[in-house]
């Protein structure tokens, strides 16, 4: 498999000796034309990586914030066609920044699996994260989404113990999602010394740059996170700042855009400051 954006991108994070920034919206929230301009500000704002979230009815494995994310962009009337559509658009005018499509297998088996791997690549997507197919489930969409040059992203979690690691990490690319807490996105903070010692056992069994997630939501987090992985993963608190930007009928206001991408700004500081110190 050729490098993908996602393998370039982490190779310069290591250049640059910092881990990336990796955030999360949804796709459609609370409004396609919102959701572009988010998508299209976040590298400015500091994004190394985006994860981009495919809107689905029942997204089990989410805390209430992105749940509601969720029906919000449905609500507005994003479907599979629109989320790929905003890639594509994304893409005339970002060549480099490396794109996730992330969630549940149901909406791309209701798309067709050849169709929308073939989409995924054209409109420029670069990676998948499905979190509910397991690597006993994956057959139908691991193999073919690698071959079309989609790098697979696994979770692994604190219940993902030795016996159980290298069956995900056995076709994993791109990167490593570690989990950070055990439960639904956006509800507690990561342990860090827990978090430390499981990247300490994983890193034992791939070179795979890992990346944490799951309850990151302030700019002291991702600088400790940023610490002992290649990656901090931020979702429920940037769609939390969208949710209270708008207004009482739900949608965008001219405050929406600019309250999550100055958060994005703030959270991204915490992983140059470093830098911006070692250089003077």
């Amino acid at each position: 498999m050729t490098k993908t954006r996602i393998d370039q991108r982490f190779e310069a994070l290591k250049r640059e000796g910092r881990a990336g920034l990796v955030t999360f919206i949804t796709a459609g929230d609370p409004d396609y034309d919102t959701s572009l301009a988010l998508l299209q500000g976040l590298p400015r704002a500091g994004a190394d990586i985006i994860e981009l979230g495919m809107p689905f009815s029942d997204p089990m494995a989410d805390g209430p914030a992105i749940q509601a994310s969720s029906q919000r962009a449905l609500h507005a009337g994003q479907n599979m066609v629109k989320t790929l559509h905003m890639v594509k658009a994304f893409r005339g005018t970002d060549s480099a920044t490396p794109i996730v499509l992330m969630g549940y297998y149901n909406p791309i088996y209701i798309y067709g699996v050849d169709r929308f791997l073939k989409d995924a690549v054209a409109a420029g997507v670069d990676g998948l994260i499905v979190v509910d197919m397991p690597p006993e489930e994956d057959a139908e969409l691991c193999p073919p989404a690698q071959q079309a040059g989609l790098n697979f992203i696994r979770l692994a979690t604190p219940t993902t113990d030795a016996k159980r690691l290298p069956t995900v990490l056995a076709k994993t690319s791109g990167f490593v999602y570690y989990v950070s807490i055990a439960g639904i996105t956006g509800t507690a903070a990561p342990d860090l010394g827990d978090v430390a010692a499981h990247l300490g056992r994983i890193k034992q069994s791939t070179s795979l740059p890992i990346a944490v997630g799951f309850g990151v939501k302030t700019k002291d987090q991702v600088s400790a996170i940023a610490k002992i992985a290649e990656g901090v993963v931020v979702g429920s608190a940037l769609v939390t700042a969208l949710a209270q930007s708008l207004d009482k009928g739900g949608k965008a206001t001219p405050e929406t855009a600019p309250r999550v991408l100055n958060l994005v700004e703030q959270l991204a500081s915490a992983l140059r400051e470093p830098l911006a110190a070692a250089a003077l």
